[in-house]
């Protein structure tokens, strides 16, 4: 029984004793197969953040943002905030007066343990907006991830005052420098 289960599936790999026993060799094929997209390289998800630093936020577009901004899946806007304690009332008055309303608003209130006034949660909830605060880094990556979902979200991030460096950062930056010093004699990447 086990054997005519095994013989009827096509997504077992079996060991090379098992494939002998049936007298001929069991072919892998499925039409699962993993796909990894990066999703800031599709064209059609929207507008996504690539990076950021304490000046601004890189876009998937190339276009450079400088400040805190208020992101859309098909729109960017300047977001006159210069810190998480100016998020009030009225710097939020732009999320709650879109029609239709939001799935969630994804707030990045710049560096971990930066706060928000407790008053401006309440507030929004109040005008049926879904909030979410975290730190721009996770921020960014949320906002992405939704978007490319094709949720409604939007993200008002504020940029860090501090970064962290992470050894895939001292990578690429490493393999972008080389990519400009390029020998004339013979066309080589030092």
């Amino acid at each position: 029984m086990l054997l005519r289960a095994i013989r009827a599936s096509r997504n077992i790999l079996l060991p090379s004793r098992f494939k002998c026993a049936f007298g001929q060799p069991v072919r892998w094929e499925t039409t699962d197969r993993s796909v990894v997209k990066v999703l800031n390289l599709e064209t059609d998800a929207g507008l996504m953040v690539d990076s950021f630093s304490q000046a601004g936020f890189r876009l998937n577009n190339g276009m450079m943002v400088v400040g805190p901004m208020a992101i859309f899946p098909k729109t960017v806007l300047s977001w006159c905030v210069n810190s998480s304690y100016d998020i009030n009332e009225d710097s939020l008055s732009l999320f709650y007066l879109l029609e239709p309303k939001l799935d969630l608003l994804i707030i990045g209130i710049g560096d971990k343990g930066s706060t928000v006034d407790t008053k401006v949660i309440q507030f929004m909830k109040n005008k049926g907006i879904n909030i979410e605060l975290m730190p721009t880094e996770s921020a960014c990556t949320t906002f992405n991830f939704l978007n490319q979902e094709g949720r409604y979200v939007a993200g008002a991030l504020i940029p860090p005052i501090s970064l962290s460096i992470r050894e895939d950062d001292v990578v690429q930056a490493e393999r972008k420098r080389r990519k400009l010093f390029v020998s004339q004699d013979d066309d080589e990447v030092f």
